[in-house]
């Protein structure tokens, strides 16, 4: 009989593959009491983890929490605008800051290889250079971010985690699973 390798541990901050889906659906959901609770695990992944957490994680998270500050109705327009606008900001250049090389490449043709809007891109660009723009143009630019993000990381870890293992086999190979895809598509993302 042929004998599959086992993947190498990887420790996460998570602790098993129930609390990564909670956390997931947490973000998505909605109900700002759900996404705050999503965070305040995010958030204790963070103190477990340090900067090994995944980018996408820690973009995701800003992304939600400014929906979250906004829904409260607390902060007044030019806030979120800034608020938005750090989230949007750090977004663009923490996943394109991976992609330079020793050559300055410009922003828009990363933005491209990566599939992101380029109108991200400016939006970027008027937020960091520019005059700030409206709070609905900052809304929306959350919304498609928070849409890539789900598509290019969420979905996708919750697609590599659909092995074709057999029956019999125990959830700690499955968590193992989760824990080497996590890592594995962390690098890839990056």
């Amino acid at each position: 009989a042929r004998k599959r390798l086992k993947p190498l541990r990887t420790v996460v901050a998570w602790r098993g593959r129930a609390e990564w889906d909670q956390v997931m659906v947490g973000l998505y959901c909605g109900d700002s009491r759900l996404q705050q609770e999503a965070l305040d695990r995010v958030s204790a992944w963070k103190s477990r983890y340090g900067p090994k957490t995944p980018l996408a994680v820690d973009c995701t998270a800003e992304l939600i929490r400014c929906k979250v500050l906004d829904s409260s109705g607390r902060l007044k327009s030019h806030e979120l605008i800034l608020s938005y606008g750090l989230a949007l900001v750090r977004f663009v250049n923490l996943i394109t800051e991976r992609k330079q090389k020793m050559v300055s490449i410009p922003l828009r043709q990363l933005a491209r290889e990566v599939d992101i809007p380029i109108w991200v891109v400016d939006l970027r660009h008027e937020l960091t250079h520019g005059k700030l723009p409206r709070l609905a143009l900052c809304r929306k630019g959350c919304d498609v971010v928070l849409d890539w993000l789900r598509k290019t990381y969420w979905s996708r870890q919750l697609g590599n985690n659909l092995c074709e293992e057999s029956e019999d086999e125990n959830e700690e190979e499955e968590q193992e699973g989760v824990e080497t895809n996590a890592e594995l598509d962390n690098d890839a993302w990056e």
